[in-house]
């Protein structure tokens, strides 16, 4: 008799989704020969991820934004020419060469719904930072003040509908005068009233405007992902989730503010992280669709070696991760946690999660060192410098990967790639990252 999913183990689950991603449904690929290579790509991917040894080392290209320059476009202008975006990213799928992996361009926002909304939480190239920045920004701010979280604990939605939204969304300022859901009852007339308010329903329209221009870049993202799959190239992520920590420190409080409540209010930090870690568990596992990848990216803002003590990393970083991180290990997902910064000092510490769950995607951490620690324990990823793949040869690339693979490669468990992504530079650096894979990291 068949188990249901609920009867199996983490490790059942996960190689359940493996199979699905291995074999996705729905999908008709190009060609016999790009079917035979997506399966090996993702073959490969799969036994690095279970520290296992593959044929070789995989490698994922740090392209980020690095598309839109490659094509002679900007990041400005595919933030709101979504034909151009389309063009660019294809364009570098078919030309850039054979890759392990392809990332679409689902990090470049859709510049029109962030306007209908009047989105303070960004500025991008043209709308508060100069026409040929690169990249966006994220402003930082106290959203969220120091004796709101009572507010937050009690009730999330409420807060976040009432409160933090029109903070960071002018759009969004009348929202303030709505009541709360949870205080309509059977005669509900009442309860409609403000929105019939003409500033009100200004805001519910910036909604639906935002929210109109989104599927039309979310239409243009899935023709790209789904030629790029149809081609043999699987992607490496199908959701984002934070630590506990850093929802409360990037956009609620600000690294200011959350750095002085573990002094002044650590009881009430601790309880609000809590209260959101199974929101964020939720959140994760809805991402994961029926045949993608099984993994989820987490990107790690506030718990690098400079931010926090040790100590500090223990007590208010860690727990909550933790949970967030084997709730999804549970479900068969691999968290992939993408250690910005240096993680020198926390190695002895995330060691501690059971084999094969997870993988780690360091940036400036020490990968020697990691791989004493990790090494057979978890799979890591990484981390040629994003100032190397910029500004060096590609000559000087292939040479610290080469230097990487003999470090991190031996035994399994080892996937190339750069410490961070690019946006300009030199696409022979991203063929060299490919050709030191080839050609250095084949298991014997």
């Amino acid at each position: 008799m068949e188990k249901q999913w609920a009867e199996l183990t983490p490790d059942e689950k996960r190689e359940e989704r493996f199979k699905r991603w291995l074999s996705p449904r729905g999908v008709t690929f190009s060609s016999p020969e790009a079917e035979k290579a997506y399966k090996e790509r993702v073959t490969r991917l799969i036994r690095a991820l279970k520290v296992q040894e593959p044929d070789r080392v995989p490698c994922i290209l740090p392209a980020s934004n690095f598309p839109a320059y490659y094509a002679g476009t900007d990041l400005r202008t595919v933030m709101y020419d979504y034909d151009e975006l389309k063009r660019a990213w294809l364009k570098f799928l078919h030309e850039i060469g054979d890759q392990d992996t392809f990332f679409g361009p689902v990090m470049v926002p859709p510049g029109r719904a962030l306007e209908a909304v009047d989105y303070k939480l960004y500025k991008w190239p043209g709308h508060g930072l100069a026409g040929n920045t690169t990249t966006y920004q994220c402003v930082e701010g106290e959203y969220m003040k120091a004796d709101e979280y009572d507010d937050l604990i009690k009730d999330p939605s409420n807060f976040w509908l009432r409160i933090y939204l029109p903070r960071v969304f002018g759009a969004f300022e009348p929202l303030r005068n709505i009541p709360p859901f949870t205080t309509i009852e059977e005669i509900a007339i009442m309860s409609f009233v403000p929105y019939g308010l003409p500033d009100v329903q200004a805001a519910f329209e910036a909604l639906l405007k935002a929210g109109r221009e989104s599927l039309k870049w979310a239409a243009v993202v899935g023709e790209v992902s789904q030629e790029a799959l149809e081609l043999g190239f699987p992607g490496i992520m199908s959701g984002l989730a934070k630590a506990p920590f850093d929802t409360l420190g990037d956009t609620l409080r600000g690294t200011q503010g959350i750095m002085m409540d573990m002094f002044q209010r650590p009881a009430k930090l601790q309880e609000a992280m809590e209260r959101i870690t199974p929101l964020t568990i939720d959140s994760a596992l809805s991402s994961i669709g029926p045949s993608s990848a099984p993994i989820i990216m987490m990107p790690l803002h506030k718990g690098a070696d400079g931010f926090m003590s040790e100590k500090q990393y223990e007590t208010f970083y860690w727990p909550t991760l933790k949970k967030v991180v084997m709730s999804l290990v549970n479900e068969g997902i691999v968290p992939i946690l993408f250690a910005e910064g240096s993680y020198n000092r926390r190695l002895d510490i995330i060691k501690e999660l059971p084999k094969a769950s997870v993988a780690w995607y360091f940036d400036q951490t020490d990968m020697a060192r990691a791989k004493e620690v990790l090494g057979g324990k978890a799979c890591l990823i990484g981390n040629v410098p994003t100032s190397l793949i910029m500004t060096g040869t590609p000559q000087q690339v292939k040479e610290h990967c080469r230097k990487l693979i003999e470090v991190c490669g031996p035994g399994g468990g080892y996937v190339l790639a750069g410490g961070a992504n690019i946006d300009e530079g030199n696409p022979d650096n991203l063929r060299a990252m490919m050709e030191a894979a080839k050609e250095y990291g084949v298991y014997k």
